[in-house]
């Protein structure tokens, strides 16, 4: 089988290259950065006064949510 002399990947028929990595790193930071702030947000939402560390985990935890809804439902390269 034939590899793409750009990614080396195999060269099917429907072959696309992956985009740059700064691109990824970019959708990927992005993606990182709203499930953070969903996650802070829905923390506000459901407590009055959090501490720190509840806000924290929150945005850690919306993160973490949003990567893997991402990844589950994103493209595959």
């Amino acid at each position: 089988m034939a590899t793409c002399p750009r990614c080396l990947g195999p060269l099917t028929d429907d072959h696309r290259c992956p985009r740059g990595w700064l691109r990824r790193l970019g959708d990927s930071l992005s993606t990182v950065a709203v499930g953070g702030i969903v996650g802070t947000v829905a923390c506000f939402a459901l407590e009055e006064r959090p501490t720190g560390a509840l806000v924290l985990a929150a945005a850690a935890l919306g993160a973490v949510l949003a990567s893997a809804l991402r990844q589950a439902v994103g493209p595959r390269f």
